[in-house]
């Protein structure tokens, strides 16, 4: 049976990983449904590369920052699970 002191770390590590979770998809919300369907004429405005830039987010850049934030999380989660002494050793 786990004590009162574990069960409280468990929880705290748990609401750090959901806000962590809840931030990183709030940003790939924002960059791939806002910037590259909401704001795409606003952004075709500008260039990147040679193509509008609403096109970009729609085609390149949400993939882009989406495989980011999987690196982010990774390093965010390594870093949890040491501070809670969780990781794999």
């Amino acid at each position: 049976m786990k004590t009162l002191e574990e069960t409280e770390k468990l929880r705290q590590y748990w609401q750090r990983n959901l806000r962590i979770l809840a931030i990183l998809l709030g940003i790939w919300l924002l960059v791939s449904c806002f910037l590259s369907i909401f704001f795409a004429k606003e952004l075709n405005a500008y260039h990147l590369g040679g193509f509008k830039l609403g096109f970009w987010f729609a085609q390149q850049g949400s993939i882009y920052v989406f495989l980011l934030l999987i690196v982010i999380y990774v390093r965010q989660m390594n870093s949890l699970d040491k501070q809670f002494d969780v990781d794999e050793k």
